[in-house]
């Protein structure tokens, strides 16, 4: 079992703070094997797929009265009936005990949720392996980016793409239909694979819907289920109230460097490819180690596009851009974001950032490094 200390450092910190941990992640990101890897000393761990479970909690206080172990996982729990309820009372009647449950999206996704447990839970989101886990997992990077970062399929000796399209399959299967009752597979599935190839570039809806061939509304309600079940990502634009900057349109980012590559059909990968997959990888990071933070993009009407925007404190942001070769940067469209926002700390992210350093262009100082060092 590979250590993921990041993962279990953030599990312990949440239940400092709540009774209840929400691990969520798409299907087969690793959510069991890192709350297996809690220690089976510590851990009761009930998997929610068995149809016995059910019984097994029908009373929720004597289940809770009758745990051994200081922790209880519930792994799957929206396959539950009730699992609102029983997350409630093992939160409210036994505050000491540490429950750590599972799924594929947000607890608002489900009807089954309709206590959303507020104040009593921290919700943690498990992407694909990010940048700093590579070396545990004993992979380089370029196979990170065409692989992706599902450990199963990471760690594959080659890619295999009947494994992405079972996935694929799978998800629709057991999270999409379940969770919002949408039935069209084929449907769904052109869209999903559709945005895919989209992937690190800007969605417009109507176009999306003229493309794949379905209705504007179906294309709104089904992006919205990718995104609560972290499927894809979308990045709002960053804006101030400048006339030319781009203020709607935001860019669609899939879950997975391996799924993208895959839909595009980069097989294998060609140099041109890697800085797009690149970019995944940091959103990734950002995402994972700036969790309260949203992450947002820059574009004005000419063009001049910042990759990521992060805001810190009022009035200073800090814009990153992404470069699988620090040397083939250009400032130019960071000059121009930096003569409308001033303040704030700039970044240039590439493999080859190692160890941090600091560039000038003109003006403009520019920390260069890899997503370890944000």
């Amino acid at each position: 079992m590979i250590k993921r200390p990041f993962w279990l450092r953030r599990i312990e910190e949440s239940w400092t703070e709540a009774p209840i941990a929400w691990l969520c992640g798409v299907r087969r990101c690793g959510k069991t094997t890192l709350a297996e890897s809690l220690g089976k000393e510590r851990i009761l761990y009930v998997n929610c797929d068995l149809p016995a479970v059910e019984d097994m909690t029908r009373d929720p206080q004597l289940f809770f009265r009758s745990c051994t172990k200081p922790v209880v996982v519930f792994d799957e729990i929206h396959q539950l009936r009730d699992p609102a309820r029983l997350l409630k009372i093992g939160a409210d009647v036994f505050p000491k005990l540490k429950i750590l449950a599972t799924g594929s999206s947000t607890l608002a996704a489900s009807k089954k949720f309709r206590d959303t447990l507020t104040g009593r839970k921290r919700t943690i989101h498990l992407p694909p392996v990010l940048w700093g886990e590579l070396a545990a997992f004993g992979v380089p990077l370029p196979q990170r980016l065409y692989h992706g970062g599902l450990p199963a399929a990471l760690l594959a000796d080659s890619k295999r793409p009947a494994l992405y399209r079972e996935w694929m399959d799978s998800f629709f299967a057991r999270d999409i239909q379940r969770l919002f009752g949408f039935r069209d597979l084929n449907r769904f599935n052109a869209l999903f694979e559709y945005v895919l190839r989209q992937s690190g570039g800007q969605l417009e809806i109507t176009k999306t819907a003229a493309s794949v061939g379905i209705t504007r509304p179906t294309v709104e309600s089904h992006l919205r289920a990718l995104e609560i079940t972290h499927a894809i990502t979308l990045v709002r634009p960053f804006h101030g109230g400048g006339q030319k900057e781009i203020v709607k349109m935001p860019k669609v980012y899939g879950f997975d460097t391996g799924f993208v590559s895959f839909a595009r059909g980069w097989d294998p990968l060609r140099h041109g490819d890697l800085g797009l997959l690149w970019e995944h990888v940091v959103l990734e990071h950002l995402q994972a180690h700036f969790p309260e933070t949203p992450v947002r993009y820059w574009r004005d009407k000419s063009g001049c596009e910042v990759d990521f925007v992060l805001t810190r404190r009022r009035d200073q942001v800090d814009a990153i851009e992404c470069k699988w070769e620090a040397r083939a940067f250009d400032s130019a469209a960071l000059k121009v974001f930096r003569s409308c926002y001033s303040k704030g700390r700039n970044f240039l992210v590439s493999p080859s950032g190692d160890p941090p350093h600091v560039r000038r262009y003109g003006q403009l100082e520019v920390t260069v490094c890899t997503p370890s060092e944000l």
